[in-house]
C-alpha cells in the first residue's frame, strides 16, 4: 500500500492516518504480556515484517516531500520511533538480534534524513537512567551508527551528557546502567571513545564506584586498542604517551578507598599482561603495587592480586634467552658473567685508544713524514674497525645485562611476595586459599626457590572439608582436591621429556617423595601420610615406583641415612591404604630394619616398625561395632624376638626412646600375647639397670650407704618402657574387651538360631545380653583400676612407688633423661587408675610448678589433658592449676597447655568457670603461633550456642581489675577480636544492660574507659539497643567528665546515626544534647569534689597539730607549768623584737599547703614524754574534758586517714 500512494494531498492523509494507527497499534499490542514462546515468536515476525515496510518508506525521499513543514514531518516520524523506544524497555525485545536490527536502521534513517538527532538523544539518555538493562542495546546503537552509517554526532552528544551528569554514592540503579554502556560502547568502538575520552575522564573521581570501575576498564579496552595499532599513519610517540597516561591513572586507583574498584584494576591489568605487547616498563611497578595489596583488608583483592602475580609469572618476557625458569641463582650467575665480561671489555678498548693515539703523535713527528701518514691511516683504519667492534659487543653485552638486572628484578619480587602468600594458605575464604596454592604450583614449576616453603605448608590443607567452590559462575574442585591435584602435578605425574626414558621418569617420581620426607615435622608427616593414602586408595601411585622405594630401602651399598629413611617412611605411608605392600616386604623390613643397619639407625628401625603396624590393616573402628578386622600374629614370630633385640640392644643414644615407642605399638598391635614378652622385657631391662656397673656420671648413687645402684641411662629405658607398657596394656584390654563381647554375641546367636524363631524371647534374650556385656566391661574396669597397679601378681604394681620416688626426689635422681621419662611414666600410669591418680595428682601439679625442663612442663600438661578426659571429676577441681600453663616463659609449653584447654573445652570436657579471660590474652601474644591459635580457638568456641557470650562478662573483668588485668592496648586489641562474634541484637541489648551497671561499681578511671571502649564495640543497629543505653544514663553521668569516656559515647552516637538505629535524628540528637548537659554536671562535680578534698586534707593536718598540742600540754606538771608562766614576759619581748625586724615577713610568705604537710611530719614525729605528776597542777585544764577531746580529735583523724 505504501509503494501505490501518490503525492497527492489524499495520499498525504493515508499516510498520516496509517502511521497513526500503527503507532496506536504498537504501544498497544506492545504491552502485552504472558505470551507463549510460540505466540512471541509470530509477534516478533509481525514487528519485523512491518518495519520492514517502514523502513522502505522512510528511506523514500519523494513521499517524505508530501510535508514541507518540519514540524509535521517529526510528528509523522515520531509515529513510527516512539514505539520503538517504548519497546526497548521490554527486555525480551533486546534480546532478538534480528529485531534489534531493524529497529536500529530506522532510529539511523531517522537520525541521518529526518532530523531526530535530538529526539533521540533524549530517549538514550532517559533509556540509561531508568532501566538498567538498556545500558549494552543502547551502546550498540551508537557502535551501529559508527559503523554502518558514519554518524558520530548523536555518540559525542550522548557522551557529553554523560559526563555533564553527577552520581551520588547511594545511587545504585543510574550509575549501574551507565557504566554498562561505557564499557559496551568501548568495546564496540575504541576508537570513536578514544576521541571522547576526556569527557569520560571526570567520572574517575565519582562517588559512585560502579562509575569508576566503568572508567577502569574504559582505559583497559583503549590501552588494548592503541597496543594493537599497527597503522604507518599513527604516531607511535602520542600512542606511547596516551598507553602511559592511562597507566598512571590505573596505577593511581590502586589506592581507592573502594575494595570492588581496587579489584577492578587488579582485574584489568589480569587482561592487559596477556597482550603480545608486554610493557616491560610497566611491569615492575604494576608488580611492586600488587605485592602491597596482598595484605589488602578485602579478600576478594588479595585473591585478585594473587593471581594477577600468577599471570604475571607465566607471561614474564625474560624467556627468550634462557628458557622460562626463574631461579635466582641461576640468573644471579648470568649477571655476574656478563659483569666479568665488561670488565674486561672496557679497559682493553681504552688503552687500545690510548695506545693509537700516542702512535699518531710519534709518526707526525718522524722524519718521513710521507709515510708516517700513510702508516697512520692504516693503523688508524685498523683501531677504528677493532674499536667498533668491541663497542658493538660492548652495547650488546650492556643491553644483555639490562636483560638481566631486569629480570633479577622481577625474581627478587616474587620472592618477597612469597611469604604473604603462604600466610593466605590459612586463610577463611577458599577462593583465596586456592589461588594461593595455585601460585606455588606456578613458583615451583618456574623454579622460584623460595615456592618450596608453601608447597610444604599446604599439605596441611589435606585435612580440609572438600566443598565445591563457585567461581565466576562456574563450580571448582574444594581446597582438598586442589591439594592432591597439585602434588600429583609436582610430584607423581610424569613430565613431558621424550629424553627421559621410564625408568628415569620412575627415579625421578621415587626421588620426589624421598625428599618429601627431609627435615619434616611430625605434623608434615602426618599429613603426608593422609595424602599419599589419599592416593594410593584410588591407584593413583604406580608399582614400579613401589619396587623402587623397596630397592632404595634395601640396597646393601653405602647411601645417605635420609634417603633410607624416606623410602620406609614412603613405603609405610602406601600401606596405610594397602597393607599388602608391607606384608610382601616383612622379611625385608626385618632384616633391614630390625638387623644390623637399624641398630646402627634408631630412626630407621623406629620408621621401620611404624610400617610393620600396617600389616594389621588401617580399617577405621565403626562406634558400637563388635568386628574387628586387625590381623593379628603368634608370639613365636621371628618378627617379635627381632623387636625383642631391638629393644635390649645397649645404646646411649637418645633416639633410643622413639624406637622403643614404636617397637612396643608394634607388638601390641601384632601380638596375641603381647603382655608375656613385655613381661620378659622388662625384667631383663631391670636386671641390667640395677646390676650395671659405673659409668661415670651416668651412675646413680645412694647418699646414705655411697654404693651404686644402677645405671642412670639404664634406668631411663626401663621406667620409660615401663610406663608405655601400661598405657598400651590399657589400649590391649579394650580390645580383649571387645573380643569377649563378639564372643559373647556370637554364641548367643549360634543358641538361638538352634532353638528356633518361636522359642525365642527377644526381649529376655536381649536384656540377659546386655546384663553379661556389662558384666565384661565392669569385669575389665575392675582389672584397670584395682589389679594393673596393685595386684599381687602385677609386675607394674612393683614400678609405681619407683616413679613416685624419682618424682619426688629431683635433687637425688637429677640425671635430665631420667626425671623426664620418669615424670612421663607416672603420669602414664595415672591414667591407669583413678586411684593411683588420685594419690600422686598433687605431685604431678608440683612438678609442673618447679620443674626446670620445658620438656618435663610440656609432658605434665600434656598428661594432665589426658588425665580430664580419663577422670575429669578430679581435674576441675584444680583446674585453675592447669591454666597456669598459659603464663609460662616457655613458647612450646605456652603452646601445647593451650592446645590441651582447647581440645579440653572444645569437647565439652572441661566447664569453664571464668579462666577464658587467661586465654582471651594469648590473642595479643607477642608469639604469632599463640595468637593464631588463640583467634582459631575463639572462633570455634563462637560456633557453641552462646559460649562466647556467656563467658564474655568475666573476660572484662579478668581483663580489666584485678592482678590479671593488662594494659589498656592490649585489652582494646583483645576487645575487637571477641565482639566480633556478638552478632545477636538480643545479646549485645543485654550486654548493653551489664556493662552500664558495671559503670556504677567501678571506681577507677582505667575500668571507665575499658567499659565505654566495650559499649563502644557493640553495633547499636537496633531502636531497643539505643534505649537501653539511654535507660543506664544514671550509671555513666558522672562519668562523663572523663575525655576518653565521652569520646566513646560519641562514637558510639556516630554509629547510631549511621546504621538509622532509631525512627529519626531527633530522639539522637535529644541523647547528645543530654549527655552534653550531663558531661557539664560531671565536671563541675568533679572540681568541687577536688576543692573539697583538698579542704578536708587541710582541716585533717590543723586537727592533727592541735590534738598533738592538747596532749603536750596535759602531760606537762605544776613545775614546768609555773616556769612557763614565769618566762612569759620574755617570750613576748622576744616575739616584739622579732615583730620589728621582719615585719612583712607573715604577709611575704603566707604558709602554703605544701609548708603545712611538712610542719605537720615534723611535729608528728615530736613524741612528748609522759611524766607523773607530783602533785595538783594548779591552772591546767580538767582531766576528763581534754582527755575526751584528744580522743575524739584523734578519732576523727584516723577516719580520714
Amino acid at each position: 500500500m505504501v509503494q501505490s500512494l501518490t503525492q497527492s494531498s489524499e495520499d498525504k492523509l493515508s499516510l498520516e492516518v496509517l502511521a497513526y494507527l500503527i503507532h496506536a497499534f504498537l504501544i498497544k499490542f506492545g504491552k502485552l504480556q504472558g505470551l507463549n514462546k510460540n505466540d512471541f515468536t509470530s509477534w516478533l515476525n509481525v514487528l519485523s515484517s512491518s518495519y520492514g515496510s517502514v523502513y522502505k518508506l522512510l528511506n523514500e525521499t519523494s513521499i517524505l516531500k508530501l510535508w514541507g513543514n518540519s514540524v509535521e514531518k517529526d510528528t509523522f516520524v515520531s509515529c513510527f520511533t516512539k514505539p520503538i523506544w517504548l519497546l526497548f524497555e521490554s527486555e525480551q525485545y533486546t534480546k532478538s538480534a534480528e529485531i534489534k536490527s531493524i529497529f536500529f536502521n530506522i532510529i539511523a534513517i531517522s537520525v541521518i534524513s529526518h532530523g531526530q538527532s535530538f529526539s533521540s538523544q533524549t530517549s538514550i539518555i532517559q533509556n540509561l537512567e531508568y532501566y538498567e538493562h538498556l545500558g549494552e542495546p543502547m551502546a550498540e546503537l551508537l557502535s551501529h551508527l559508527d559503523h554502518q552509517f558514519n554518524e558520530t554526532d548523536l555518540t559525542h552528544n550522548c557522551l557529553v551528557d554523560v559526563s555533564n551528569r553527577t552520581f551520588s554514592g547511594a545511587d545504585l540503579k543510574a550509575p549501574r546502567s551507565f557504566s554498562r554502556f561505557i564499557i559496551k560502547l568501548t568495546q564496540l568502538s575504541p576508537a570513536l571513545v578514544l576521541k571522547h575520552v576526556v569527557l569520560l575522564q571526570s567520572h574517575i573521581d565519582s562517588d559512585a564506584y560502579t562509575m569508576r570501575n566503568a572508567i577502569i576498564e574504559c582505559f583497559g579496552i583503549l590501552i588494548t586498542h592503541l597496543s594493537t595499532l599497527n597503522d604507518e599513519s599513527t604516531d607511535t610517540e602520542s600512542q606511547q604517551t596516551q598507553i602511559q597516561s592511562f597507566f598512571a591513572v590505573l596505577t593511581d586507583r590502586f589506592l581507592d578507598n573502594n575494595s570492588y574498584v581496587r579489584s577492578k584494576v587488579i582485574q584489568t591489568y589480569l587482561k592487559l599482561v596477556e597482550l603480545p605487547t608486554k610493557f616491560p616498563k610497566q611491569r615492575i611497578e604494576l608488580l611492586e603495587s600488587t605485592i602491597r595489596h596482598l595484605s589488602d583488608k578485602s579478600s576478594t583483592v588479595r585473591k585478585n592480586a594473587t593471581s594477577l602475580i600468577i599471570k604475571l609469572i607465566l607471561t614474564h618476557p625474560y624467556g627468550m634467552l634462557h628458557g622460562g625458569r626463574l631461579n635466582q641463582k641461576e640468573w644471579m650467575e648470568r649477571l655476574q658473567s656478563v659483569d666479568t665480561q665488561l670488565a674486561t671489555i672496557a679497559p682493553k678498548l681504552d688503552d687500545e685508544k690510548q695506545q693509537d693515539e700516542n702512535e699518531m703523535d710519534e709518526d707526525e713527528g718522524s722524519e718521513n713524514r710521507r709515510k708516517s701518514k700513510k702508516f697512520a691511516r692504516k693503523s688508524q683504519a685498523a683501531a677504528e674497525n677493532m674499536a667498533q667492534h668491541d663497542s658493538d659487543q660492548i652495547a650488546r653485552l650492556r643491553l644483555t645485562r639490562s636483560y638481566y638486572a631486569d629480570a633479577l628484578e622481577f625474581i627478587q619480587l616474587i620472592e618477597k611476595a612469597t611469604p604473604t602468600i603462604a600466610t593466605l594458605l590459612s586463610s577463611t575464604n577458599k577462593s583465596e586459599v586456592l589461588e594461593a596454592i595455585e601460585f606455588f604450583r606456578v613458583g615451583y614449576e618456574y623454579g622460584i626457590q623460595s615456592s618450596e616453603i608453601g608447597v610444604r605448608r599446604m599439605i596441611h590443607l589435606i585435612w580440609a572439608k572438600d566443598n565445591t567452590v563457585i567461581e565466576d559462575g562456574k563450580e571448582v574442585k574444594g581446597v582438598r582436591a586442589r591439594v592432591i591435584d597439585t602434588y600429583k602435578s609436582l610430584y607423581l605425574d610424569p613430565i613431558s621429556d621424550p629424553n627421559m626414558t621410564p625408568q628415569q621418569q620412575v627415579s625421578r617420581i621415587c626421588k620426589n617423595l624421598i625428599q618429601l620426607t627431609f627435615n619434616a615435622t611430625l605434623a608434615e608427616l602426618t599429613s603426608l601420610e593422609a595424602l599419599i593414602s589419599t592416593v594410593m586408595s584410588t591407584d593413583g601411585i604406580h608399582t614400579d615406583v613401589i619396587n623402587k622405594l623397596w630397592q632404595v630401602y634395601s640396597v646393601q651399598k653405602d647411601i645417605p641415612k635420609a634417603q633410607r629413611r624416606g623410602a620406609i617412611i614412603i613405603i609405610g605411608m602406601m600401606a596405610v591404604a594397602k597393607s599388602d605392600i608391607v606384608h610382601d616386604g616383612i622379611d625385608t623390613l626385618i632384616k633391614i630394619g630390625l638387623g644390623p643397619l637399624g641398630k646402627a639407625d634408631l630412626a630407621l628401625a623406629r620408621y621401620t616398625c611404624i610400617a610393620l603396624q600396617r600389616i594389621s590393616g588401617s580399617v577405621k573402628k565403626v562406634k558400637g561395632s563388635l568386628q574387628d578386622a586387625s590381623i593379628r600374629l603368634p608370639m613365636s614370630e621371628p618378627i617379635f624376638r627381632r623387636l625383642q633385640e631391638a629393644l635390649e640392644h645397649p645404646t646411649t643414644s637418645q633416639a633410643w626412646f622413639g624406637m622403643a615407642e614404636q617397637a612396643i605399638n608394634a607388638i601390641y598391635v601384632l601380638g596375641e600375647q603381647p603382655d608375656i614378652l613385655c613381661n620378659v622385657m622388662i625384667k631383663h631391662m631391670a636386671q641390667k639397670a640395677f646390676t650395671a656397673e659405673t659409668q661415670g656420671d651416668a651412675m646413680q648413687t645412694d647418699e646414705e650407704s655411697d654404693k651404686v645402684i644402677g645405671n642412670a641411662f639404664l634406668l631411663s629405658q626401663l621406667v620409660f618402657t615401663v610406663g608405655h607398657v601400661a598405657i598400651r596394656h590399657i589400649v590391649y584390654l579394650e580390645l580383649v574387651e571387645r573380643e569377649l563381647k563378639r564372643r559373647k554375641a556370637d554364641a548367643d546367636a549360634e543358641k538361638d538360631s538352634k532353638k528356633g524363631m518361636k522359642q525365642k524371647q527377644a526381649e529376655g534374650i536381649d536384656e540377659v545380653a546386655g546384663n553379661a556385656e556389662d558384666d565384661i566391661g565392669d569385669g575389665i574396669a575392675a582389672v584397670k583400676e584395682r589389679e594393673l597397679l596393685y595386684g599381687e601378681n602385677s609386675l607394674l604394681a612393683i614400678f609405681g612407688p619407683i616413679l613416685a620416688h624419682i618424682c619426688y626426689n629431683p635433687r637425688q635422681y637429677s640425671f635430665p633423661m631420667l626425671r623426664a621419662a620418669a615424670t612421663l611414666s607416672l603420669s602414664k600410669f595415672m591414667c591407669v587408675s583413678s586411684k593411683f591418680c588420685e594419690e600422686h595428682l598433687l605431685l604431678l601439679f608440683k612438678i609442673l610448678e618447679t620443674a626446670q625442663d620445658p620438656t618435663i612442663r610440656c609432658n605434665v600438661v600434656i598428661a594432665l589433658g589426658d588425665i580430664a578426659i580419663c577422670f575429669s571429676n578430679l581435674i576441675v577441681e584444680n583446674s585453675d592449676k592447669l591454666y597456669a600453663g598459659l603464663g609460662d616463659k616457655e613458647i612450646v609449653v605456652k603452646k601445647n597447655t593451650f592446645m590441651v584447654l582447647t581440645h579440653l573445652i572444645l569437647n565439652g570436657m572441661v566447664k569453664v568457670k571464668g579462666q577464658l579471660g587467661e586465654m582471651a590474652k594469648c590473642l595479643d601474644d607477642t608469639e604469632s603461633r599463640i595468637s593464631d591459635l588463640a583467634k582459631l580457638f575463639f572462633t570455634e568456641l563462637s560456633t557453641k550456642d552462646n559460649a562466647v557470650y556467656n563467658n564474655l562478662p568475666d573476660i572484662i573483668s579478668h581483663l580489666s581489675v584485678g592482678v590479671h588485668a593488662v594494659d589498656e592496648e592490649t585489652f582494646k586489641s583483645t576487645m575487637k577480636f571477641i565482639f566480633k562474634f556478638i552478632e545477636k541484637e538480643k545479646q549485645a541489648e543485654n550486654i548493653i544492660d551489664k556493662l552500664c551497671q558495671r559503670f556504677r561499681l567501678a571506681n577507677e578511671e582505667k575500668q571507665w574507659r575499658d567499659v565505654a571502649f566495650c559499649l563502644s564495640l557493640l553495633p547499636f543497629k537496633s531502636e531497643r539497643s539505643f534505649k537501653r543505653l539511654i535507660e543506664g544514663l544514671p550509671y555513666y553521668q558522672d562519668k562523663l567528665h572523663e575525655p576518653i569516656v565521652y569520646k566513646r559515647f560519641t562514637e558510639i552516637l556516630a554509629k547510631a546515626r549511621s546504621n538509622k538505629a532509631t525512627k529519626s535524628d531527633n530522639e539522637i540528637k535529644e541523647f547528645e544534647g543530654v549527655l552534653e548537659k550531663a558531661k557539664a554536671k560531671s565536671e563541675e562535680e568533679a572540681r568541687l569534689a577536688g576543692r573539697a578534698a583538698g579542704d578536708k586534707r587541710y582541716e585533717r593536718r590543723k586537727s592533727k597539730r592541735l590534738s598533738v598540742h592538747i596532749s603536750k600540754n596535759s602531760l606537762k606538771s605544776d613545775d614546768e607549768e609555773e616556769k612557763e608562766n614565769v618566762g612569759n614576759g620574755e617570750h613576748e619581748h622576744a616575739s616584739e623584737v622579732e615583730q620589728q625586724e621582719a615585719p612583712s615577713s607573715k604577709s611575704n610568705k603566707p604558709i602554703s599547703r605544701e609548708n603545712t604537710m611538712k610542719m605537720s611530719d615534723e611535729e608528728e614525729e615530736i613524741k612528748p614524754k609522759a611524766k607523773a605528776p607530783r602533785g595538783r597542777a594548779k591552772k591546767s585544764a580538767p582531766p576528763p574534758r581534754t582527755t575526751r577531746r584528744t580522743r575524739r580529735q584523734v578519732a576523727i583523724s584516723d577516719e580520714d586517714e
